[in-house]
């Protein structure tokens, strides 16, 4: 079911752009010049130089904020494509004035009109979309197009964190990540079963370990040639 949009959204996205940045767009115009001046400054942005981490699909987020709260010399900018959820999320990091998180509107595969080659070192993939029907699974986050993407503004040995309880996905996203040149390193089939500490938790993690579900999760190391 679609979530129906927030009552003044419009408003009270304009709250919240002190911690929002934005993704410029190419429009309609997909070879438009790119401004060089809207790509990703850290000095800009954070006013430091710090390791930037970025989370995909951040929904709400919860896990960008706890994240930022418990890792305080680390960069985060958390990406939502719709604003309706988003907003939330924005709402309380302007209550919680986290100097070291940013949120964005923006899409996965638009992330190098913000993002220049080497520009992160981690990026988080939490609970994505399975994307059920497999005449969709183009549009899975870990298929071999974002992969891509993903490749070009990860540093070296940069890597993709991943979780999801479907395993469907799991299984996919292992061939994928391997099939475009990433190396995999700390798979687990359940993780709150795995011993893995320092793991954060988000709010569907949290509802499918109350239900026993299991969390699958990975790491994959951006091996570049």
């Amino acid at each position: 079911m679609r979530m129906r949009r927030k009552k003044h959204l419009n408003e009270r996205i304009e709250k919240v752009r002190d911690v929002l940045i934005e993704m410029q767009c190419r429009g309609e115009d997909v070879f438009a010049p790119l401004h060089e001046d809207k790509f990703f400054n850290s000095q800009r942005v954070f006013g430091n130089n710090n390791p930037l981490y970025i989370e995909i699909g951040c929904g709400k987020g919860g896990f960008a904020i706890k994240a930022a709260k418990l890792i305080k010399d680390i960069n985060f900018i958390a990406i939502e494509k719709n604003p309706n959820v988003l907003v939330t999320g924005a709402e309380a990091l302007m209550k919680d004035n986290l100097p070291n998180l940013k949120f964005c509107i923006g899409e996965a595969e638009n992330l190098t009109h913000l993002f220049k080659e080497n520009s992160a070192e981690r990026i988080y993939l939490n609970f994505s979309c399975p994307y059920f029907k497999k005449s969709y699974f183009k549009n899975r986050l870990t298929y071999s197009r974002f992969l891509k993407v993903y490749r070009q503004i990860l540093v070296p040995d940069g890597e993709v964190h991943m979780k999801t309880d479907n395993q469907n996905l799991f299984e996919f996203s292992l061939e994928q990540f391997s099939q475009n040149q990433f190396h995999l390193k700390n798979i687990s089939l359940n993780l709150h079963q795995s011993g893995f500490k320092d793991n954060i938790m988000t709010e569907y993690e949290e509802k499918f370990v109350a239900e026993g579900l299991p969390i699958y999760r990975l790491e994959a190391v951006n091996k570049k040639i």
